[in-house]
């Protein structure tokens, strides 16, 4: 089976044609090596994929049919994903939600409080 269906039939991505491209993109490996879209996949074959930052590590068990249900997918790979890849995720997104570009809005409500008592303080001494 194709690397681009296979990872379709167990649920990494959407559609064959977002499969397609992260494969022309080089962020799919097979045994360590760049995978084209039309390469086959075996039984025993290790998968390294990178998916929204995180580099997922999978072993194909066995060969499905067709598309899957969600229940069914650990039947046909092992994921050996180390926890920190997904620990990692987690901070990065933290992160992310207290950032905020220089110049870009209008301060929040909590942002005008901190510069309020910042002034405050100022005045003070």
């Amino acid at each position: 089976m194709r690397i681009d269906k296979f990872l379709w039939c167990v649920r990494y991505y959407k559609t064959r044609t977002i499969a397609t491209e992260a494969c022309k993109k080089g962020h799919i490996k097979i045994n360590g090596q760049v995978a084209k879209p039309s390469r086959e996949v075996f039984p025993t074959d290790k998968i390294e994929l990178r998916k929204n930052q995180i580099n997922y590590q999978l072993t194909v068990n066995d060969i499905p049919a067709s598309r899957l249900g969600a229940k069914l997918v650990d039947i046909y790979r092992t994921d050996t994903t180390p926890k920190e890849a997904f620990e990692a995720q987690e901070l990065l997104k933290f992160s992310k939600d207290y950032y905020r570009k220089k110049g870009v809005g209008r301060p929040t409500k909590k942002d005008r409080r901190d510069i309020d008592e910042f002034y405050e303080t100022d005045d003070e001494d």
